[in-house]
């Protein structure tokens, strides 16, 4: 009679919080990673980030968010991606030609192959003809296939951590906050009650718990101690 394997693998799922370690290359270099020794393939300098993800709230590129639904947590897998499946084709509507002052008025000074912040998105300079500059807005890696090595190192089971996770992703910080029983209380200034309409529904869906708020004042910092602050 044959033995049942009693150790039961644990399997990812839509909606899961997950602890995603991974590496993603393009023409065989790493172009983003928060795996420590990958990373260091970009930069000396740079430290790996930790990230939480929602898997199926498009929190990474296509191909990698449907591939994360019923892998194991714990094993490390490696993919194969179409430029479809990851940051899409090339838009010819997204290069442009623009005035040399547009650039000069924000003291940039642009060349050929410079890759720069214009308006709060990444642009690359292809050329420059006179007064007018021709600027590439489309991603560095549309059009182009990808791999990825990835790994979830864990399920987040924590109503806290999901929550400060949710926050993490959908707004770029996390307000302070408490659990309590069985809700999730934010707490902070009137303005931040706003939050709680727009991202109630979301929230409960994902997390799983309402979300309450309690207004809180901040806390001026007393005169002497900013004067210490700037000593």
């Amino acid at each position: 009679m044959e033995k049942q394997n009693s150790s039961k693998k644990e399997l990812i799922k839509k909606n899961d919080f997950i602890d995603l370690e991974f590496t993603g290359y393009s023409e065989g270099k790493v172009f983003d990673s928060n795996i420590e020794k990958d990373l260091k393939e970009l930069s000396k300098d740079a430290k790996p980030q930790k990230s939480v993800i929602i898997v199926g709230q498009k929190m990474v590129v296509p191909g990698l968010d449907k591939a994360l639904e019923g892998k194991e947590i714990g094993k490390e897998y490696q993919i194969e991606l179409s430029y479809e499946e990851g940051f899409g084709a090339r838009k010819r509507e997204l290069v442009r030609t623009i005035p040399l002052k547009v650039f000069t008025k924000q003291k940039i000074n642009p060349y050929p192959g410079a890759t720069l912040m214009l308006d709060n998105h990444l642009a690359k300079i292809i050329t420059i003809s006179g007064a007018r500059v021709v600027t590439d807005f489309n991603n560095p890696l549309s059009g182009k296939d990808i791999s990825y090595k990835f790994k979830a190192k864990r399920k987040i089971t924590s109503t806290k951590e999901k929550a400060e996770s949710f926050f993490t992703n959908f707004m770029r910080f996390v307000p302070n906050l408490e659990e309590k029983d069985g809700r999730i209380i934010l707490k902070g200034p009137k303005i931040l009650e706003q939050v709680i309409e727009t991202f109630k529904v979301k929230f409960k869906e994902l997390v799983g718990a309402e979300l309450g708020f309690k207004e809180e004042e901040i806390k001026e910092i007393p005169s002497d101690k900013k004067q210490d602050k700037t000593d």
